[in-house]
Order: structure tokens, then C-alpha cells, then sequence
């Protein structure tokens, strides 16, 4: 019996021995190699996997915490830690120069609180920073804001190693915010360095150094950049809400709280470039800190070791803007079209001997418009001298008037 047929295709019913034998021999090597081959892809496929699952990770990893740059990662690790490094040596270099100030007042002015002992808190008048700028000899000085000790009957210090001192005030400026204070300088070894900040741009990275809100007396470190290097800000030097001065401010959005006053603000060599002063507290409001150009401070501060003040020419006005009152100026009796001014509330000194009057409007000084209080200060400090004449035009129940008078300094009260 044959079990092979292929009487469909008109063939043989009995396959070529011969033939079938040849095919047999030649299908079983190549199956055998097909196998032994897909054997191997499928080990050498298992170890990548074991490769790019487990030993890669662990040998990358490996190879950037030794400093290997790995698709820029390392690069931008070595910058991060770099930069914190900066603001550490930034910081340690001036934080020894930097204490604490404490404004004391008499019992009956100090405001209570619950949070000091009741004998205690009522001689605290306010809290605030202040920088060691110079040593000589026994003599340590520092510079703070003259609103952190204003209305202080005495003043204390207190150094980064808690040590309390008491302060001898030498000088305040209250139109520039600031003060200088004297203290025993037994240990103290470190003074601050003033930079430049003339040469502040924005983008700069800035350091905030104070004792915000009398934490222990404890330093605070913030960072943040130079926002804006030069901003006017309008302020109230009678601080009763009405403007009237403007000062050029360094904006920072390094954060400065309540006690930071009279800090220190730092670039990234170590060197002051700011005093903090100043922070904008509104709704919606972060990021707005201001801090007073060490150039700036510098020719005050030198005033005030020398002379305990700075020197202004005064001509002897108490004024209010005619633009704040939105009525009762007809007795004034002002002609048409005069809608600027600043009203004399009081007239004493060069303007009370050249015979001006309260009441009277100025409008001019040296033929130059004078519509605000703001306006009239801003010409007379930062153009005129103590000693120069200068030309007042003003109205006077609605007849013009000009009178010349000499500037002086304003008497010292004590």
C-alpha cells in the first residue's frame, strides 16, 4: 500500500526517492541554524534591556555626581551651586558688620504689647538695622535710618553675638532717611565695605541682610536681583500722608521686612551697595523694596560725622499746595488762570525779614514755575547754597508781588 499520490498532477503515484531524500537532507541543517540564530538575537536582545534598565541609570548617575557634564545637566548644577556659593561668602563677609538697633522711649509714649514683659515693653519705641562702616579706635560707627531712632529719648545696640550696647547719636538727616550712631567698639573687628552703585544694572543679583521684625535679634538673609537701579519715589518727610519730597531709590525684590530698615543691601562681592528703607505694603503689592544708593549715602554720612546734620539753605516757609484745597481759596483773591502755588502758612527767618506773609501765594522762584511744596523744596536743595539770593514772585490778596531774600541755614534746635 503507498501512502504518497499525485495522480491530480499527473505525475508519478510514487515520489523520486532520490529526490525527496535531498530535500530531507538539506531542511533539517537550516532549521537547526534558524533556531540557534533567534536563540542568540533573543539573549543579546535580554541583556540591552538589562542594560538600559539597570546598569545605564546607576552609571550616569554615577558619572554626574563626579562632575561629568551628561546632556548639560552637570553644567547647570555646577552653575546653581555656584551661585549659592556667591551669595554664602557674599553674605558672611558682611553680616558681622550688620546688628541690631533698638529705639527706647520714655514709658508714656511706648505702646503696649503682649508678647515682651509688661516693664519691658514699655520703654520699646522701635526696632530696626543698622551697618558698622568704620572703626577708629575705641569708636565704632554705624549707619542706619533716621525714622528707625527718630523720637528716641535713648538708643541701644545689639552685635551679632548678642552683646548690647548703648548708642551716642551723632547726626540724623531726616529728608535723605538717614542717622549715625557711635558705639564702643571693644571686639568688634569687622566693618563693612561700600561698593559702587553707580554701577548697579537691573538684573543684578542683590542680598538683603537685617533683623526683621526684632526676631531675637537674629540676622535674616533674603536674595533676589536689582529691579530697577534708579527709582524716584515719592514720600512724606512730616509723614502725615501728604508728598512732599522725592527720593532716588534702588528697587529690589529682595524681600525686606519691618526691622530690616537700616540694613544692609549686598552684591554678590561682599560690598554694600544699598540701605534698606523702604517697602511697598498693598494688595496684590510683591516684590517692591527699596533701598537708598550708597552714593547717595556716602557725602550725607560724611555731613553728619562732621557736622551732626546736613546743611540746607532754608529761606524760612511753612507751606501747603494750593491744589489741595478744594475750597475756601477766594480769599485769596486770585486772578484767572492762577491755579498753581504753594500758600505761606507761616513765614519766619530771610522770607519773614524780606516781609512775606501768611496767606501769601508763591508761584516763582528765580522765574521758575512753583506749583507744590515738593516743587519749591526740590529747587531750593538741590540748586541753590546757603548764602545765595534768590527771587520770590507771589500774589498777595490778588496783587503780584516779588521780593529777593538771602538763604541761610536752618538754626539747629535741640
Amino acid at each position: 500500500m503507498s501512502f504518497w499520490s499525485n495522480d491530480e498532477f499527473g505525475g508519478s503515484s510514487e515520489p523520486d526517492r532520490k529526490q525527496l531524500g535531498m530535500r530531507s537532507n538539506s531542511w533539517k541543517p537550516r532549521s537547526f541554524a534558524a533556531k540557534v540564530v533567534g536563540l542568540v538575537i533573543l539573549v543579546v536582545m535580554l541583556l540591552l534591556a538589562v542594560v538600559w534598565l539597570f546598569i545605564l541609570p546607576f552609571f550616569l548617575n554615577h558619572q554626574n555626581s563626579e562632575g561629568i557634564s551628561i546632556m548639560g545637566s552637570s553644567t547647570a548644577g555646577k552653575g546653581s551651586s555656584g551661585f549659592n556659593e556667591s551669595v554664602i561668602l557674599a553674605a558672611d563677609r558682611v553680616k558681622p558688620s550688620v546688628v541690631s538697633v533698638i529705639s527706647l522711649a520714655p514709658k508714656d509714649n511706648a505702646e503696649q504689647s503682649q508678647d515682651v514683659e509688661p516693664d519691658k515693653v514699655q520703654e520699646l519705641f522701635g526696632l530696626g538695622s543698622g551697618i558698622i562702616f568704620r572703626i577708629e579706635g575705641k569708636k565704632a560707627f554705624i549707619v542706619t535710618n533716621e525714622h528707625v531712632i527718630g523720637g528716641a529719648s535713648s538708643i541701644e545696640v545689639v552685635l551679632t553675638d548678642g552683646d548690647r550696647r548703648k548708642a551716642k547719636l551723632i547726626g540724623t538727616d531726616r529728608v535723605t532717611d538717614l542717622a549715625v550712631l557711635q558705639i564702643n567698639s571693644k571686639d568688634i573687628h569687622a566693618s563693612a565695605k561700600f561698593g559702587d552703585s553707580d554701577l548697579l544694572k537691573a538684573g543684578e543679583s542683590a542680598i538683603a541682610i537685617g533683623n526683621p521684625l526684632g526676631l531675637g535679634y537674629s540676622q535674616t538673609i533674603t536674595a533676589g536681583i536689582i529691579s530697577v537701579p534708579l527709582r524716584t519715589v515719592p514720600v512724606s518727610l512730616n509723614r502725615d500722608g501728604q508728598i512732599d519730597w522725592e527720593v532716588d531709590l534702588i528697587q529690589t525684590d529682595a524681600a525686606i521686612n519691618r526691622g530690616n530698615s537700616g540694613g544692609a543691601l549686598v552684591n554678590l562681592d561682599g560690598s554694600v551697595i544699598g540701605i534698606n528703607n523702604l517697602k511697598v505694603t498693598d494688595f496684590g503689592v510683591e516684590g517692591l523694596g527699596f533701598a537708598i544708593p550708597i552714593n547717595h549715602a556716602i557725602p550725607i554720612i560724611d555731613s553728619l560725622l562732621e557736622f551732626g546734620r546736613v546743611k540746607r539753605p532754608f529761606m524760612g516757609v511753612a507751606t501747603a499746595d494750593l491744589s489741595s484745597y478744594m475750597e475756601g481759596t477766594e480769599t485769596l483773591k486770585l486772578p484767572d488762570g492762577v491755579e498753581e502755588g504753594v500758600i505761606i502758612l507761616e513765614a519766619s527767618g530771610p522770607a519773614g525779614e524780606a516781609g512775606m506773609k501768611t496767606g501769601d501765594l508763591i508761584t516763582h522762584l528765580d522765574d521758575r514755575e512753583v506749583g507744590t511744596t515738593l516743587a519749591l523744596r526740590k529747587y531750593l536743595y538741590l540748586e541753590k547754597k546757603i548764602g545765595e539770593e534768590v527771587k520770590v514772585d507771589f500774589y498777595r490778596e490778588g496783587r503780584a508781588g516779588t521780593v529777593i531774600l538771602t538763604l541761610i541755614e536752618r538754626e539747629v534746635t535741640e
